[in-house]
């Protein structure tokens, strides 16, 4: 058996789609789970719409999310090059075998009559599609216009009346009738040729054994299967992935912000999260395990596990995801992933101890979904001055009197601990103790001391946050409170 190859063949025109990472995660979880090679091929044909800096966002975005390759531009390999616009001879070759046999011919229509064309079908109701206009011009007629200087496209000759059988690998057989395509571009009226063309030339030649995609190309199918037929190249198996779906059923939208891999990461998604989350975007493993490592997902994966109907983006699960890796890193490793978001803020700087912020942190995993949050929520923690509100204070049934009244007895009581044995676990019983003995109710302590250290309705509990304020500034809120 020849050495499973699989791909990524992205175009740099900008952030990388969530579902194009999805394809790319496939890819390479099958590749890996069956020992073989995954390849990167930057797609810049397209170059109207290249942005300048995606190829090497895109490399780092990958990464992050712990995909290595194989072969690629970054790297090389024995296939390359592995960027399209440096492959321009190659495609050159391969179209003029086309043409040779009569499989493909130019086309010299200009925009206007193709707007035109358009707009007719559109007006008849009919789908649009090249009328062949160009399709039986002599070759008396094609090198007049040609030595004319009439700008051309080629196109892909499709047969007549026919049905064309392909085979999808989640899917099965799927017939599509010939006289539905539409006669496209291969090469484009500057000599690129379009993604349609160049990607069958090149997953050929960098032998390419598996294809994952979405099954939006699913259309283009037949016409990928007629291109290997008429070169008589073997066809790699494809596997067109199923649309995700956003919770209301609609499409992922740019609109929503729900759609690129990078604003995710931005808002403090972690890598393990995100690959957790996209390996359920439409496959399912056998023992139905939810929380599942990148080595995890290689070792399990396989195409049994994977359906055709739409995938469900539920933004809800990837909180949940996250909210786990969250709390699996160590005080350590998650202080250095907050930092930024919270010196962004304003509520730390250069001068804030990794101390002080490993115990605000550690108070605060628990209820952490992504790392953007923590800011929102531990401000209250890191504030000089808190306004209270006054109601607040007030345990359910107790006056403001008696609120006060207890808040004095548990400042005289926390004022007696020692710095040294300021931990949640000593405040705690220390606490709890003297309510047991004096006959006190927790709720009518606990509350107003909980509400006095955070001015919040909802926080952790007092003894965290006595802790993670240390002695002297919980002492300063609690005095403040009483006031």
């Amino acid at each position: 058996m020849n050495q499973l190859r699989l791909r990524f063949a992205p175009s740099p025109t900008g952030f990388l789609h969530i579902g194009n990472l999805r394809s790319a995660l496939f890819g390479y979880f099958l590749a890996k789970s069956l020992k073989g090679d995954f390849i990167l091929r930057i797609e810049d044909t397209d170059q109207k719409r290249e942005v300048e800096g995606a190829t090497k966002s895109l490399l780092d975005i990958l990464s992050w999310v712990g995909v290595k390759f194989d072969e690629g531009p970054h790297i090389g390999g024995d296939h390359g090059p592995y960027i399209q616009t440096q492959r321009i001879d190659i495609y050159q070759k391969y179209i003029k075998e086309l043409l040779d046999k009569g499989d493909a011919y130019y086309c010299f229509c200009s925009s206007e009559r193709l707007e035109e064309m358009r707009k007719k079908q559109q007006e008849n109701k009919k789908a649009p599609k090249y009328d062949q206009h160009c399709r039986h011009l002599s070759k008396e007629d094609i090198k007049a216009k040609i030595k004319n200087g009439e700008s051309y496209v080629i196109r892909q000759k499709m047969p007549a009346s026919c049905c064309i059988e392909v085979y999808d690998e989640l899917r099965g057989k799927i017939v599509f009738k010939s006289e539905d395509l539409d006669d496209h571009v291969l090469i484009k009226s500057n000599g690129i040729p379009t993604y349609q063309f160049a990607n069958i030339v090149d997953d050929h030649l960098m032998k390419i054994t598996h294809v994952t995609r979405g099954d939006e190309w699913l259309a283009s199918f037949p016409k990928n299967a007629l291109l290997y037929k008429t070169f008589g190249w073997q066809m790699p198996k494809y596997i067109h992935l199923p649309l995700i779906l956003n919770k209301g059923g609609g499409k992922l939208s740019k609109r929503q912000g729900d759609v690129f891999v990078e604003d995710y990461r931005t808002k403090g998604y972690l890598p393990e999260a995100i690959v957790n989350f996209c390996a359920l975007l439409g496959w399912h493993p056998k023992d139905d395990q939810e929380i599942l490592s990148m080595s995890e997902i290689i070792d399990k994966f396989s195409l049994e596990g994977m359906g055709v109907s739409p995938a469900v983006f539920d933004l809800e699960k990837l909180d949940y995801l996250n909210g786990h890796y969250i709390r699996q890193k160590s005080i350590e490793d998650l202080s250095v992933l907050c930092r930024p978001y919270l010196t962004k803020e304003g509520l730390v700087n250069k001068e804030t101890k990794d101390s002080d912020l490993q115990k605000i942190i550690e108070i605060s995993k628990e209820r952490l979904k992504k790392i953007e949050d923590i800011s929102s929520m531990t401000h209250y923690l890191f504030m000089n001055e808190i306004i209270y509100e006054e109601n607040l204070l007030v345990w359910k049934s107790l006056t403001l009197e008696e609120s006060k009244n207890n808040l004095r007895e548990i400042y005289k009581l926390l004022q007696e601990i020692e710095e040294g044995s300021w931990t949640k676990e000593n405040l705690e019983k220390i606490v709890f103790d003297w309510l047991k003995e004096n006959d006190k109710k927790n709720g009518d302590y606990l509350w107003p001391l909980r509400v006095s250290l955070s001015g919040q309705k909802n926080s952790p509990n007092p003894f965290e946050l006595a802790w993670a304020l240390g002695k002297e500034k919980s002492l300063k809120r609690i005095f403040k409170a009483i006031n």
